[in-house]
């Protein structure tokens, strides 16, 4: 009778453990799923960027040579470079203007984050799709407002913009890092 007791005991035990265990597991779901949701790499391999355009930050508006902000990162590449993106998301707008940002694509990540990407040649989504971290979405080009082939890329958080440079963490070095940081900040001009 004892021992039916104790394994009665051990048996509750195991089952709220398991129970347990569940909840953590889910919360550790969750979290890698919202974890995947925020901007995290840089929109272009480092094998594919030429240079570091121009950072967040004032800097002199190359057509009409006066100095105004800049809320994005200029990420300087050959005509045709993948893009990716940079979170998962859902695409919400793919669109193309004559002027501005010329081909571009708004990315929701959803948690406040959406991230634009601005001077396309071509675009491989539509609006609506679901796309992953990491997966291509279009290719380097100079539409729009644009003197050169390059992206401009943006990270918006609650519709305030941010400065992108923040949000590299997943595939730079931290001697990649201080490079890009160090790049990004130079008083050089805008591609748009």
């Amino acid at each position: 009778a004892e021992a039916n007791k104790r394994v009665d005991i051990l048996q509750k035990r195991l089952v709220i453990q398991s129970k347990s265990l569940d909840e953590i597991t889910a919360l550790a779901k969750d979290k890698e799923n919202f974890l995947l949701k925020i901007p995290a790499i840089q929109p272009i391999k480092n094998e594919d960027l030429t240079r570091m355009a121009s950072g967040y930050g004032y800097r002199t508006d190359p057509f009409t040579k006066i100095r105004k902000f800049h809320y994005g990162m200029d990420f300087t590449a050959p005509r045709g470079s993948a893009i990716n993106a940079t979170a998962d998301g859902v695409i919400k707008r793919v669109e193309r203007r004559a002027w501005g940002y010329g081909l571009h694509i708004i990315i929701d990540h959803g948690n406040g984050y959406t991230t634009l990407y601005g001077h396309m040649s071509k675009t491989m989504v539509r609006v609506g799709q679901k796309v992953k971290r990491g997966q291509r979405i279009g290719s380097v080009g100079s539409t729009g407002k644009s003197t050169a082939p390059h992206l401009h890329y943006e990270v918006k958080k609650n519709g305030a913009h941010q400065n992108p440079a923040f949000y590299f963490f997943n595939d730079l070095t931290d001697a990649e890092y201080e490079l890009m940081l160090k790049q990004a900040s130079a008083p050089n001009k805008s591609f748009d």
